[in-house]
């Protein structure tokens, strides 16, 4: 490191032969092979693989490599070759599973990046024809000019693919309306285990047998062995699956084989493709799903009952189901504490009674809004007979009558209007970012956090829950579709304390044996996976435990698809993100305030994997993050791709040194520092601060750029840019001139460079009369300009100025405020400055707004 007496060199820039890969290849002979026979991208760098190495869960593992698929015919090859070559493969969607399904020792395939299109509507079938790739978001954005939508609604939908949707067998907030994603699966196109392409859809029973005889003669082929297998099971097996299987509409432990059984008892027929949901890509690889749809509800009414304490919301759920809602979820007091610390949160805690230790969710379907408003009345004239709905309650059918003698709730928050409810439910669909917001080691890891029971024994099953985890010392949050029994709980542990990962299985133990004595399942919602395929044998038995083994051998004779899950050994304790072993080591003393974060370590290991910054602006309304949305779905240019990144070289997992250039080049330079991050990860990873801090630190060992000494110096160069316009203008369009700026700083040819105003906004608003006087106005505003609405585009600062005077609002640019230091900060170059910036105002303006305080000459000049 260098010391204030012997400053570093300037260091040189090789952006501009940048190509965004890492140069160390994993097994060149292997992707010499892929990429000699498929059409996509192989990638077995070792930066990808790292990117690769975790999902949404608790787990860490290094994949072989990934590729990138187009097309069937790519998915086939790599198929055939891995099965030739008996290397494993695991296919892999939005990145978003949460219990380790989508990480593991194999050749990952990636349909998010290519595979993500819609093959074909049928309005009057109400069947959608997609790709595995695609989002929820985007597949139901192409369905609602027909009025329809794909039913299955997890709440990171905006993250979320068809084929994670189908391999998890998914379902959301709205199951008590809908079905799982197998219940919606017509027919797909698969990949079979040895590269086979083959097309399930609906067979009668009969067919089945028939199959079954054939290949019992003279059919080695794996479908051939699959019709065998479930010719058995429908033959001999029936009465141990009914019996078995939990009596629930929310049940994901282990294969399906009880809606096998039950589409042959209703319709005579099967869809052997109903069994890959669900499957966690263990048994084939969907390509091409058809699947069915239901109409948009035309309208919703949305109502939020708050509670004492979460006992008494659970008290409240079977009551309410009475009334036929559509979604009934719960938020207690540990996530509502977490969530009001986050800003875009905290204005819809901060409407809460006082004292509200948890609230119930409800949201009903209705044919109008008068029709919704009587709906909430009639539910609250049941259970909140002391409030006064927005309508009176209705008296026929027996609706608007108790339906128990004992009330728990104590208040209710109505929300008729779309942004109301947008509010709310954004809020409950952020749930497990939110409560991983907590910067301490201690964490609300996600691993039991999935079981399910039916509803009216809810209480009773929470109360046990509590005394369990007060027999181990910790508390957990409750939350998420209390209605269809489905909690999210979620104890806060320490994995890296010696004792957390023993805790941590001595839990699911217990709560594996809650879950059965009170008729439940192990995963009603988020899959089997490394966290809890090991308790499929406790939930099911032996003779089940027996027909998986057999499903999955028949599917995959040699157990290379996605090893270990659903009906494997994957042990719950290994290749876990942290454990006792962790080690992190920044390597240099941060300079930056981090006491907030719980430290720069605390920053840099807060990112979980939710994939809320891979989520589009179209669907979410979000500016997170914006560099990943114009690179095309490169899971290195998200804020997840880049945090973890840093944490996995900070703590040795890769061994790439962090300070190095090609680290600063491939994983931090393209983030902009915009801070959507801060504002838009419901877990609050700032990414813009953690560069800044890196960056620093490597202008102190390395020196700083040519190119990063010109962006920090922006506002300087802008301002001479303005001042020598127009003859800055025409120098900058030369011939040449955008060559030389790639080849000395790293700046596209192709770039268009900014074109400066002779007239800057702050000149421009001394040379008028404001049309809103500050006398006239009932608010006022003071609009500090950064250097390009300034000096380059004055016209966006024109545009704000006359939008918020129309509204009625006094506007004052502030004259004196020139140099804000934000491009240097944004370059890690002003935090090395032995003289601050000139102060901007910043916090002061911030202070002066909230207080109203209205001087023009204080403003402009403190």
């Amino acid at each position: 490191m260098s010391t204030p007496d012997q400053p570093p060199e300037p260091a040189t820039d090789a952006r501009a032969d940048y190509d965004y890969r890492s140069d160390e290849i994993e097994s060149p002979e292997l992707v010499a092979d892929l990429d000699a026979i498929v059409d996509g991208e192989v990638r077995f760098d070792s930066y990808t693989r790292h990117l690769y190495a975790t999902d949404a869960s608790a787990y860490q593992q290094l994949p072989i490599g990934v590729v990138v698929p187009t097309s069937t015919a790519d998915v086939a090859a790599v198929m055939e070759y891995c099965a030739d070559n008996e290397i494993p493969v695991l296919p892999r969607g939005g990145g978003t599973s949460l219990a380790g399904q989508t990480v593991n020792e194999a050749v990952v395939l990636d349909f998010k990046k290519e595979m993500n299109d819609v093959v074909g509507i049928d309005p009057d079938a109400e069947t959608v024809t997609a790709e595995p790739g695609i989002t929820l978001a985007h597949l139901n954005g192409a369905l609602e000019p027909h009025g329809l939508k794909y039913a299955p609604d997890p709440a990171w939908g905006d993250k979320s693919v068809l084929g994670g949707c189908i391999g998890n067998n998914s379902t959301g907030a709205h199951s008590l309306k809908y079905e799982k994603a197998d219940g919606y699966l017509e027919a797909c196109e698969v990949v079979l285990a040895d590269g086979t392409v083959t097309t399930f859809d609906w067979l009668p029973v009969e067919e089945i047998h028939e199959r079954a005889a054939a290949a019992a003669t003279d059919d080695p082929s794996i479908e051939a062995q699959v019709y065998a297998v479930v010719s058995d099971i429908l033959r001999n097996h029936r009465e141990e699956i009914e019996s078995r299987y939990p009596d629930l509409m929310r049940n994901v432990s282990g294969y399906n084989l009880d809606k096998l059984v039950a589409d042959a008892e209703e319709h005579g027929a099967v869809n052997v493709g109903r069994l890959l949901a669900g499957s966690e890509g263990t048994l084939g690889v969907v390509t091409e799903a058809t699947v069915s749809l239901e109409p948009i509800p035309n309208e919703t009414a949305v109502v939020m009952l708050t509670y004492d304490d979460v006992l008494d919301a659970m008290e409240d759920v079977a009551p309410i189901l009475d009334h036929d809602p559509a979604a009934v979820e719960v938020l207690d007091d540990v996530f509502l504490d977490l969530a009001a610390d986050r800003p875009e949160f905290a204005d819809v805690v901060d409407i809460l009674p006082e004292g509200t230790d948890s609230t119930l969710l409800v949201e009903f379907y209705a044919d109008s809004m008068a029709d919704g408003k009587q709906k909430i009345a009639d539910l609250l004239a049941d259970r909140l007979p002391s409030v006064d709905a927005a309508v009176e309650p209705s008296n026929g059918d027996g609706a608007g009558e108790k339906t128990t003698d004992e009330t728990y709730a104590v208040d209710a928050l109505e929300a008729y209007d779309a942004d109301r409810q947008t509010k709310f439910w954004k809020m409950r669909k952020a749930g497990l970012p939110i409560l991983l917001s907590r910067t301490s080691d201690e964490k609300h890891w996600p691993f039991i956090e999935d079981t399910a029971v039916p509803a009216e024994n809810l209480p009773e099953y929470v109360a046990d829950i509590q005394a369990l985890f007060d027999e181990y010392d910790t508390f957990a949050s409750y939350y998420a579709h209390a209605g269809p029994g489905v909690l999210h709980i979620r104890p806060l542990l320490d994995l890296k304390a010696d004792d957390g990962i023993e805790t941590m299985h001595e839990i699911c133990d217990d709560v594996t044996d809650l879950v059965i004595e009170y008729g439940g399942s192990v995963s009603g919602e988020h899959g089997d996976g490394r966290a809890r395929t090991t308790w499929n044998r406790k939930l099911y038995g032996s003779e089940i435990w027996s027909l998986f083994q057999r499903l999955k051998a028949a599917f995959d004779p040699d157990h290379r698809l996605n090893p270990g899950n659903v009906s494997g050994d994957a042990d719950p304790t290994e290749n876990l993100r942290y454990d006792a072993d962790y080690e992190f080591d920044a390597g240099f003393e941060p300079t930056l305030n981090w006491d907030n974060e719980n430290g720069f370590q605390g920053m840099t290991e807060l990112c979980h994997g939710c994939a809320g910054c891979t989520g589009h602006q179209d669907t979410t309304g979000s500016v997170m993050c914006p560099t990943y949305r114009a690179t095309e779905n490169e899971e290195i240019t998200s804020t997840r791709g880049r945090a973890n990144m840093l944490r996995q070289s900070m703590s040795g997992d890769l061994p790439d040194d962090v300070f190095s250039e090609e680290f600063s080049h491939e994983v931090l330079d393209l983030c902009i520092g915009c801070k959507g991050c801060k504002r838009d990860c419901p877990s609050g990873v700032d990414m813009a601060k953690l560069k800044t801090e890196v960056a620093h630190e490597r202008h102190q060992r390395e020196g700083v750029a040519l190119r990063d000494r010109l962006f920090a110096s922006v506002e300087t160069l802008y301002s001479l840019g303005s001042s020598l316009a127009p003859v800055s203008n025409w120098a900058t369009k030369l011939p040449g001139s955008g060559l030389l700026a790639e080849k000395t700083l790293g700046i596209a040819r192709e770039r268009e460079l900014p074109t400066f105003s002779r007239t800057t906004l702050q000149q421009w608003d001394r040379g008028r009369t404001p049309a809103v006087s500050e006398r006239e106005a009932d608010r006022q505003a003071l609009l500090i300009a950064d250097p390009y609405t300034n000096y380059t585009q004055p016209e966006v600062g024109k545009a704000a100025v006359r939008t918020l005077e129309a509204a009625g609002v006094h506007v004052e640019i502030a004259d004196e405020v020139t140099d804000s230091g934000r491009p240097a900060h944004s370059k890690g170059c002003s935090i090395s400055r032995k003289r601050p910036p000139r102060p901007t105002s910043r916090c002061w303006v911030t202070a002066s707004l909230r207080a109203g305080t209205s001087s023009a000459s204080n403003r402009a000049t403190r």
